[in-house]
């Protein structure tokens, strides 16, 4: 379907922009003003008339529109225009006309307006930094979804796309950036390189030292991936070479003086990922450069603008002689999913964000399992897959609050709610569930076609499939749609009999298996057979379950399993003594189950023990099983649901005291296997599993591990010097000191938050804080989190107060006191949905869950109404939990013991 259809189809919707024109280019001067804080613009914009029309509407919100006017083919001079309408929930203005404009005709609309920068986070703002205790700015954009208009009168809607040429100005000395690059730089001189039509912009600068800068012209895009910034910033440079094109390519890192030294690595990343892409995709990079801004206020974690990448200090920067392994995985993989959005969402864009997963699914697939796969095969990033995006994206979707990957989301008003994991882990998942089953050459083969097929245009669920469609030969809309189109997975259980198994497919809940009327789909499920012949692993990728229930020849006096690899986007149940076996089989060091079968298989077994469809003790008695495992990622996993485990039984001290038990038991071995010091020749999993064992025995609270925590922070208090405290372990020793200590640890966090050397330091500093287990520095914490952190920061306040146990009362007393002026503060950003989360979503009791429900009774919920439902809902199913299991539970550990 062309983009001009799809336009004349969404022609009605209350909540769209009506398709009575069309805008084909934007001529955009932006003046911005660091000193005041302020902005003027100036927009001129083509337009295409697609049906004849009295009057046009636009998108603007929170500008003061000054001049406006029009001139047409059609019209005679030019014509002042005055706001004749405003709908301030939708944010859009209307101009009459004085005259009908007819179809098929021209016009140009001329708005000049102004605008404050504000920290808003949102639009064009300002970010706020310190420079030999002086306190600096600089301005840049972040319009993902709807923020465009807050920056620039325009048609906001991502079917709208149009060319943009954009000319700053601003003071001298500072650094102007946009998509494109600059094609003139100049001092400002009114009237001589400026227009008439910019008199009263640049009237301001009169004996004053500005500048204007001129960028070259994009190619058609979306209103949400244009950026610009202008700021005091410093560089680093790269170039690569081209592999379909042949062009050499300048890759250019920005960021503060305080800063540029931390991102090298951030800049080798693109610079590894930009060319591969290239090739795997067979389409052209069209950009003439690509850069990337380190930010210090940002809402989101980072931004794919066509051209030029935003993002947060933390996730972007790494100090060159120690930063650890987790926080270089963290930018690599940042980086990679935004360049990958070169591709999916700038070349080619959903034509709304019903479809947003076309852009955020992909760049996650592309971005965590086949480029890292090439350029990083240490970091097993496939295996890391099924714990940081697959579990994450079954945990959210069990719950029947859930919505399909590809949602009726028709106001913009609502978007920000489902940039959640549904539509990035999920959605990953799904299309790394298809590559495994039609093959990963044939899946890329598909997905060059269907970006052929829409370059430079907008596009729907149904393009993607057709292009697969094209290089496998297969009918992919049927196999794969209603993975997408309808809400939840299915748990597959597995019953043996004479000549094989039977298996049944019902949507998984994780209260247990749905109602009738919430089990009505019956999804295409790849099986993916591990069996064992001839004494060897052996796959069959080719069954597929398609009805309620199928039987499936199979040798079941020899070892197999469901699911190989954990590539399908299912929970698999079996018997309990076929779960012992295949456990039993799968410790074994020859084990026909990989890796990643084992991962799954701990995801799995606590999974299905939460809701209902299994016991608690039987995933125990996997991990038991399991105490000789080698791999980090397995230990990982086990890691988390343990953690998970506490979490549930909170105020049960028996239950908590006797899983802290069982953790000592796994992973104090491990410290006493691995030490407490890192080489720079050992594997990167040996680095994982040692942070690992130390974090997981300090929070069982081994008290060896926390007399030799403390040891090395008191070292680093006395004398100032971290060489005691590796980057990897930096975060357990501060938050394991606070946690064990008193006011001098917290104080000593507090003075690193203040005066910290990296932006990981300082959220380590953070996270300490939160982990006092005294009742008044909680207290100071909270208030800390009012008057002293970042807009940014906040959220990090609110998850890692919500693990600590003792703190979690007074998180939710303190978000709900104090809820207008949060959500005063929040409102227009993405917080509001994650603050009430994890404020909510740690409590398993129906008591809990009632004085929640009573709360938010009150308040108007439109903005994290789906964010709600879901920490109600986890709420109930761990309250299920824990009085259905809490026998259970109790029993083994006892036995254990």
């Amino acid at each position: 379907m062309s983009s001009d259809s799809t336009l004349i189809l969404v022609a009605n919707d209350q909540y769209r922009l009506p398709t009575n024109l069309k805008p084909k280019h934007f001529d955009l001067t932006i003046k911005t003003d660091l000193e005041e804080l302020t902005f003027h613009g100036l927009v001129k914009i083509n337009l295409d008339i697609v049906t004849a029309t009295s009057a046009i509407t636009l998108n603007t919100s929170g500008l003061d529109l000054t001049k406006s006017s029009l001139t047409s083919n059609a019209l005679s001079g030019e014509h002042i225009l005055t706001v004749s309408a405003f709908d301030k929930i939708q944010e859009r203005a209307t101009f009459q006309l004085p005259t009908n404009l007819p179809a098929g005709s021209t016009a140009e609309l001329k708005i000049g307006y102004s605008g404050g920068l504000i920290g808003s986070m949102m639009g064009y703002y300002n970010s706020a930094y310190e420079v030999d205790g002086k306190t600096k700015h600089y301005a840049l954009t972040q319009f993902e979804p709807i923020a465009a208009r807050r920056a620039f009168p325009c048609w906001d809607e991502p079917l709208f796309k149009a060319t943009f040429a954009i000319t700053m100005i601003s003071r001298e000395g500072t650094v102007n950036l946009s998509n494109m690059q600059s094609i003139s730089e100049e001092p400002l001189n009114p009237r001589v390189n400026t227009s008439s039509d910019l008199e009263e912009i640049v009237a301001s600068t009169k004996n004053e030292k500005w500048k204007i800068t001129k960028f070259d012209t994009t190619p058609p895009m979306s209103s949400y991936i244009v950026a610009w910034a202008n700021g005091d910033f410093k560089h680093l440079e790269l170039s690569v070479n081209m592999p379909l094109s042949g062009k050499v390519i300048p890759l250019r890192i920005y960021a503060t003086s305080d800063h540029i030294h931390q991102a090298q690595f951030a800049l080798d990343v693109e610079a590894s990922v930009l060319p591969l892409y290239e090739k795997i995709f067979d389409v052209e990079y069209p950009l003439p450069k690509l850069d990337t801004l380190v930010v210090s206020d940002f809402d989101a974690g980072a931004m794919e603008n066509w051209g030029l990448i935003t993002g947060r200090t933390s996730i972007l920067l790494l100090d060159p002689t120690r930063g650890d392994l987790t926080a270089r995985k963290r930018i690599a993989s940042i980086q990679r999913h935004e360049v990958a959005h070169m591709w999916f969402g700038n070349i080619t864009t959903m034509a709304w964000w019903d479809y947003l997963y076309l852009n955020e699914g992909f760049a996650t697939f592309m971005g965590e399992i086949i480029v890292p796969d090439r350029v990083w095969p240490e970091w097993r990033v496939t295996s890391e897959f099924i714990t940081n995006q697959l579990n994450r994206a079954l945990n959210l979707d069990a719950k029947l609050s859930s919505h399909p990957i590809e949602v009726g989301c028709p106001d913009a008003n609502r978007i920000n709610e489902i940039f959640d994991s549904l539509s990035y882990s999920k959605a990953a998942a799904v299309l790394r569930m298809l590559s495994a089953h039609i093959g990963e050459e044939t899946f890329l083969k598909g997905v060059s076609i269907y970006l052929k097929s829409r370059l430079f245009g907008n596009s729907v669920t149904s393009d993607l499939w057709e292009g697969i469609s094209t290089s496998s030969g297969r009918n992919i809309t049927d196999l794969i749609e209603n993975w997408v189109t309808k809400v939840g997975f299915p748990v597959l259980s597995v019953t043996e009999g004479d000549n094989g198994i039977f298996v049944r497919q019902d949507r998984f809940l994780e209260t247990g298996i749905a109602r009738e009327k919430d089990n009505e789909t019956i999804w295409n499920v790849p099986l993916g057979i591990v069996a064992e012949k001839d004494g060897e692993r052996s796959v069959d990728c080719s069954s597929l379950l398609s009805e309620r229930v199928v039987h499936v020849k199979l040798d079941t006096s020899k070892p197999f399993k469901l699911n190989a690899g954990t590539s399908g986007v299912y929970r698999v149940l079996y018997t309990p003594e076929r779960l012992a076996t295949i456990a039993a089989e799968s410790a074994e060091d020859h084990s026909i189950f990989s890796l990643d079968d084992r991962v799954g298989l701990v995801h799995d077994a606590f999974a299905l023990a939460k809701a209902g469809l299994a016991k608690i003790s039987s995933a125990l008695t996997l991990v038991d099983l399991w105490k000789n495992e080698k791999d980090y990622l397995v230990w990982s996993a086990i890691g988390e649901n343990i953690s998970a485990l506490i979490s549930a039984f909170w105020e049960s001290p028996e239950i908590v005291d006797g899983l802290n038990t069982l953790r000592r038991a796994l992973f104090f071995p491990l410290v006493l296997q691995l030490g407490y010091d890192y080489t720079n020749d050992e594997s990167s999993d040996t680095g994982l599993l040692r942070t690992l064992a130390i974090s997981q025995a300090a929070n069982a609270k081994e008290e060896s591990v926390v007399a030799e925590i403390q040891s090395r922070f008191k070292h680093f208090t006395d004398t100032g010097d971290d060489v005691r405290i590796s980057a990897d372990l930096q975060r357990t020793i501060f938050s394991t000191a606070v946690e064990h200590g008193g006011r001098s640890e917290w104080e000593a966090m507090v003075k690193l938050h203040d005066k910290h050397k990296t932006p990981q330091e300082k959220i380590n500093a953070i996270e300490s804080l939160c982990a006092t287990q005294d009742d008044g520095l909680i207290k100071e914490t909270l208030e800390f989190i009012d008057n002293k952190a970042r807009d940014q920061d906040v959220l990090y306040f609110f998850i890692a107060l919500g693990t600590n146990l003792r703190a979690r009362r007074a998180l939710t007393d303190h978000f709900h006191n104090n809820y207008d002026i949060l959500y005063k503060r929040f409102e227009d950003s993405f917080a509001p949905q994650h603050l009430v989360t994890h404020s909510s979503d740690y409590y398993s009791s129906t008591k809990d869950l009632e004085r929640i429900e009573d709360f938010f009774k009150k308040k108007n919920s439109t903005k994290y109404e789906l964010a709600l439902a879901q920490a109600l809902d986890g709420v109930r199913a761990r309250a299920a939990f824990v009085e259905t299991s809490n026998e259970d539970l109790k029993a083994w550990l006892i036995k254990r013991a």
